[in-house]
């Protein structure tokens, strides 16, 4: 099996799921305490924190989508910041979109 695989798997698991869940919301909590040492610590636990909890939560998900649409540039920033495959499409088709014309 593949290190993806692995993780996959993990997710399905209930308990494990709820030790990540809980996990990016120990990791949410503590990133205003971490973001005032100097260095780009708070934006690390922000980051780890929400892609965790948006990874085993169906309510953030939906709300992240709302948000997205919503505000579009913000979703574009936390999509890249999180290394979302949309982002990338969404790139590439705006690059692509902007060679045709």
């Amino acid at each position: 099996m593949t290190l993806n695989e692995h993780w996959r798997a993990l997710r399905q698991n209930r308990i494990a799921k709820l030790v990540l869940m809980v996990t990016g919301c120990l990791l949410l909590l503590i990133t205003p305490l971490i973001g005032i040492l100097p260095g780009p610590g708070g934006v690390v636990s922000f980051a780890l924190g929400l892609g965790l909890v948006l990874q085993t939560s169906a309510w953030a998900r939906r709300q992240y989508v709302l948000l997205k649409r919503k505000s579009p540039k913000i979703g574009g920033w936390a999509d890249w910041g999180l290394r979302r495959q949309s982002a990338k499409r969404r790139s590439e088709r705006a690059k692509l979109n902007d060679e045709k014309r």
